[in-house]
């Protein structure tokens, strides 16, 4: 028994799994043969080229050369505020000598510790304020330098402690000249 006869074709039910894809029919004269659309065409006015440029080879490297100066420039800031500090000090011991002044013992370590050093000392209250100041100059010395210094405060300090210190020491602490005004 054999089946139904497709023009131009061949039998369905003997035809193997590769053939059986139905044929194309002739059509009509007049009747334009209609084509799978696939890519849409977008109007080019309305929304522009699709075509990317790519960007100039000069441009790119000048880009990359900003980038990578902008990266050095962040790696030396960021050595210089967090790096570790040429010269450190710490308060080692203090002691409220009474409601107006502070004892207070001091430990500087140098990485140049043939230069003078100008340290900041401070007082502070219960509270927390900043109840005395003074800056103290640290002499030339091998090593460690441990320095005692008394501190007058305006008010019982709760605490002594070092502020800060640094290699550049204010003229009036490198002699024996006074500030005035």
């Amino acid at each position: 028994m054999s089946g139904p006869i497709v023009p131009g074709g061949s039998d369905l039910l003997g035809a193997s799994p590769r053939n059986t894809r139905p044929r194309a029919v002739a059509k009509p004269e007049g009747e334009r043969p209609s084509t799978p659309v696939t890519n849409q065409q977008i109007p080019q006015d309305r929304y522009g080229s699709r075509a990317r440029t790519r960007p100039r080879p000069a441009l790119r490297w000048v880009l990359i050369s900003v980038v990578l100066v902008a990266l050095v420039g962040v790696a030396i800031v960021g050595y210089r505020n967090l790096g570790s500090s040429p010269i450190q000090g710490k308060q080692i011991a203090f002691e409220v000598l009474d409601d107006q002044s502070v004892k207070i013992v001091l430990e500087v370590q140098r990485d140049e510790p043939q230069r003078p050093a100008d340290c900041v000392v401070r007082a502070r209250a219960k509270s927390g304020e900043e109840v005395g100041r003074k800056e103290v100059l640290i002499q030339p010395a091998d090593g460690t330098t441990r320095q005692e210094t008394v501190l007058r405060t305006s008010a019982r300090a709760n605490i002594g402690e070092v502020y800060g210190c640094t290699y550049n020491v204010p003229e009036y602490l490198s002699t024996h000249l006074r500030p005035t005004g």
